[in-house]
């Protein structure tokens, strides 16, 4: 198929770009062109860029058509972060593209009341972004069940993998809190540290579309929460306004349903997706550590 992933070079298009080229699919990738993919492999030889700012592009009402000259079966949508804009996409591709798949957020879920949460079940969401991304979820299935644009929308956790700072043990950016830990030092935390995050590798993300894609019958109109097979608590962890942010959600998702519709596996562990974030920082001499990490 010919298959347009919009904001191609960031974390999932990273790794969802190459799946596709591997799959034998036309690939074409929508950036502002300001930066390459984290990782290099020889199947971005294969891909055609087009470059288009979105967020100017839908201020002037044109954005939908950029992406519908670009006659695309499929059309990933990883950059999308407003009702407004998602629905002003949907009415451009309707009757004209075969499958519209949108990057949501597990923030669409506010603080748990249970765990794990399945689709559809959380509380309602806190935060601008968090409301907009449930928001755009269900327009999504609106649309889908009206007859409209065949979609769906995936919902990962906290992206990590190689290229950038993952959100750490702290619930936030702060590296110096991985020098501690390497050196044995303790943390001072805040309550008992267990609140929870739920991590995903980005390739594991780009997994899940991938599935949908190959499996649009059973994706049709569904909403799917893409995440490790478990989360972490997180003892240990500094309190300031980014970490509460990640912390007092607390959440924990299920991926019972993205694995019997799609086959959604994930291949890692929050810990083992988090280490290899964090090796590629030492790598590149973006973080000093004391002692080894290790899980």
């Amino acid at each position: 198929m010919r298959i347009v992933v919009v904001g191609g070079t960031g974390h999932i298009g990273t790794f969802l770009i190459p799946r596709l080229v591997r799959a034998e699919h036309e690939v074409l990738s929508i950036s502002r062109g300001g930066r390459a993919a984290y990782t290099q492999v020889p199947e971005w030889q294969h891909v055609q860029h087009v470059i288009a700012d979105r967020e100017q592009e839908d201020a002037e009402g044109v954005f939908g058509d950029t992406v519908a000259r670009l006659r695309p079966d499929v059309v990933v949508d990883l950059v999308c972060f407003t009702l407004e804009s998602a629905t002003a996409l949907v009415e451009r591709l309707r009757g004209e593209v075969g499958h519209l798949l949108h990057c949501g957020s597990l923030w669409r879920y506010g603080p748990s009341d249970r765990v794990p949460i399945s689709e559809g079940e959380g509380t309602e969401p806190l935060g601008e972004y968090g409301i907009q991304k449930d928001r755009i979820a269900r327009m999504l299935k609106e649309e889908t069940s009206a007859g409209g644009v065949v979609t769906t929308s995936l919902h990962p956790g906290h992206i990590v993998g190689p290229g950038w700072a993952p959100i750490g043990p702290v619930g936030n950016l702060d590296l110096a809190v991985w020098r501690t830990l390497s050196a044995g030092r303790p943390l001072h935390i805040p309550g008992l540290g267990v609140d929870l995050m739920h991590h995903v590798h980005a390739d594991d993300v780009a997994q899940a579309f991938e599935k949908a894609i190959a499996h649009r019958d059973t994706a049709t109109g569904q909403d799917f929460n893409v995440v490790a097979a478990t989360a972490m608590n997180v003892r240990g962890f500094a309190h300031d306004e980014m970490s509460w942010e990640h912390l007092f959600r607390s959440h924990c998702l299920t991926i019972e349903k993205a694995g019997s519709l799609l086959g959604y596996a994930p291949a890692y562990e929050p810990e083992s997706a988090v280490l290899e974030s964090v090796r590629w920082l030492i790598e590149h001499d973006q973080l000093d550590v004391e002692r080894p990490l290790v899980v």
